[in-house]
């Protein structure tokens, strides 16, 4: 399939099958914000299920204290609900 044909969910999905990345990294390579990369990566995620393959969470981190039991794992944190740090490491998907 030619990559004009894809939809930007299937190219999205072929990228995080090649590489671990994060909601930011994403929006540069498509050209797309943040916040619409994490919206298409809950598709993605729902299309990968039950099938051979894994779509896997690096959760988000704090880089003061380390917490990383947030919620919502696709959200990308403003602040640790912790220590209230706004130093808050983006979650990274992939598919494997």
């Amino acid at each position: 399939m030619r990559e004009a044909d894809e939809t930007t969910r299937q190219r999205l999905a072929d990228a995080l099958r090649a590489e671990p990345a994060t909601p930011s990294e994403l929006a540069v390579q498509f050209e797309l914000t943040p916040e619409t990369i994490v919206r298409h990566l809950e598709h993605v995620s729902r299309s990968v299920e039950g099938g051979d393959e894994q779509f896997l969470v690096a959760p988000p981190t704090c880089r003061e204290c380390g917490f990383d039991d947030f919620d919502e794992l696709l959200n990308r944190p403003s602040r640790c609900p912790d220590c209230k740090s706004e130093a808050v490491d983006e979650p990274a998907f992939t598919i494997e």
